[in-house]
């Protein structure tokens, strides 16, 4: 999608990120090209759009918009590095995971803390830390980035199937291996008995396509209190206590396929596909990196191009059927501290207009036009800045408490913010290629593991 708003006049940003009154109406004016994936939502494009035109009645700086898809976004902008077009300012939700780190070593991003400095106190701590990269080329670390939402691990239920299989919420474990053996054991056999039809108790991402098997097997690694590199981004994985750890991980992720207790096709899954196997109840739980599945249902309550029914069939399922929750306690009975992604945005060296790509990005950053945004995406993201977590909005109902409970609680970076070649290991998502070297290749946990471990070695170093 790509769309244009046009504004009126140029105007300068002070050093705090704000805006003084209207420049005089002879002024030079500018335009700057900015790419964003496209929103899961059309209430965040919509806050996004908002922003836009408010930017530009502000500051005369006209901005042309072009939204991808976000599988779409990397090999456009690798691509226009290549070319030398890139964009003024750029966000991608796969870029933190994937590239940006490389490109923050390689000096391609433009120094941000002009931007940042100002405002950081409006920022959680851990949103902050993940936008601080290193640039080899420099020798320093700055922020090559500026953080916009974060995400983390849920367990999604369907409260409805599980009375139907004749339990309650409170029947379900909250140690770690009786929990899994509950939806196995237990609710998987019983739900086929009273629905007759082949539902399983647990959806599984395996996908080597699929960015929520490797952030789904960070939290069994967690779990497992599995630490593959330290602060400083230096590999810990020659200690035989990881070794023997990642097998823990792997062989209770992997049983669960083994028991039958997942979907075959699980293994080929790609993001939306436990997404689309809980919506049709073809599985009975799923664990999730948002809380998008339980949105999917209040946006159809909300969607006035549907039935009444079907509106009515959204609201039931969000409000009553559909419960968000955590995963169980450690192997050790230790509370898990999942991992936040933080979403990061970026202006590369070779922009033609980082002045006024920095007064964007400072003017999108303004509590009144980041909120919007964020909230628009119905939960699916949670906010970077200390007011917006505060915000009536994640009181509102049963899921937001549980997202804003879970991140209160504290979280963890993932360890390509450490050190950026594991976003080389997250492209070729080598958790997920090790779980089908065993449940598709019947290759033994240990053996897999160890082939894991080489693997982290030689791109790691």
């Amino acid at each position: 999608m790509k769309s244009k708003v046009i504004g009126a006049v140029t105007l300068a940003v002070a050093a705090a990120g704000l805006f003084a009154a209207a420049a005089p109406a002879f002024a030079q004016q500018k335009t700057i090209t900015v790419w964003w994936g496209k929103g899961f939502y059309r209430s965040e494009d919509d806050a996004l759009l908002e922003t836009i035109k408010k930017f530009e009645a502000k500051t005369g700086i006209k901005v042309e918009l072009s939204q991808y898809a976000i599988q779409d976004m990397i090999p456009k902008t690798v691509a226009a590095l290549d070319a030398g077009t890139v964009p003024d300012v750029a966000y991608s939700d796969s870029y933190d995971v994937q590239a940006q780190g490389k490109w923050a070593f390689e000096g391609k991003l433009e120094d941000l803390t002009d931007v940042m400095e100002p405002i950081k106190d409006r920022f959680v701590q851990n949103t902050l830390d993940a936008s601080v990269l290193y640039n080899d080329v420099a020798k320093k670390k700055a922020y090559y980035g500026f953080p916009l939402k974060q995400q983390s691990m849920h367990v999604e239920i369907w409260n409805d199937m599980l009375e139907k299989a004749g339990f309650k919420l409170s029947d379900i474990p909250t140690d770690w291996a009786g929990y899994w053996t509950f939806w196995c054991d237990k609710v998987q056999p019983a739900i086929r008995k009273a629905t007759s039809q082949r539902i399983y108790g647990v959806g599984q991402p395996m996908g080597v396509e699929s960015t929520d098997a490797f952030q789904s097997f960070y939290t069994f690694m967690d779990a497992y209190h599995v630490k593959l590199v330290d602060d400083d981004g230096k590999l810990l994985v020659d200690d035989p206590k990881v070794r023997e750890n990642l097998i823990g991980a792997l062989k209770d992720y992997t049983d669960t396929y083994i028991k039958g207790c997942t979907p075959p096709s699980s293994t080929t899954w790609k993001d939306p596909d436990n997404n689309v196997a809980f919506h049709n109840k073809t599985i009975v739980m799923t664990h999730n990196f948002t809380i998008s599945i339980a949105a999917k249902w209040f946006e159809d309550s909300q969607n006035q191009a549907l039935t009444q029914e079907q509106r009515d069939a959204g609201k039931k399922a969000y409000e009553q059927d559909i419960i968000t929750a955590s995963f169980p306690k450690a192997p050790d009975g230790s509370t898990i501290k999942y991992r936040s992604d933080v979403k990061t945005g970026l202006i590369f060296t070779a922009a033609k207009n980082k002045a006024e790509a920095k007064q964007f990005i400072s003017f999108l950053l303004q509590e009144e036009n980041v909120r919007p945004y964020i909230e628009g995406a119905l939960g699916r993201w949670f906010p970077v800045t200390k007011e917006s977590q505060e915000s009536a909005f994640w009181q509102a109902d049963k899921h937001r408490k549980a997202v804003y409970a879970q991140f209160k609680g504290g979280t963890a970076p993932f360890d390509f913010t450490k050190n950026w070649k594991f976003t080389i290991l997250n492209n070729e998502n080598v958790w997920a290629k090790a779980m089908n070297r065993v449940v598709s290749e019947k290759v033994p946990v240990d053996k897999a593991v160890d082939e894991l471990i080489a693997r982290i070695k030689q791109v790691v170093g």
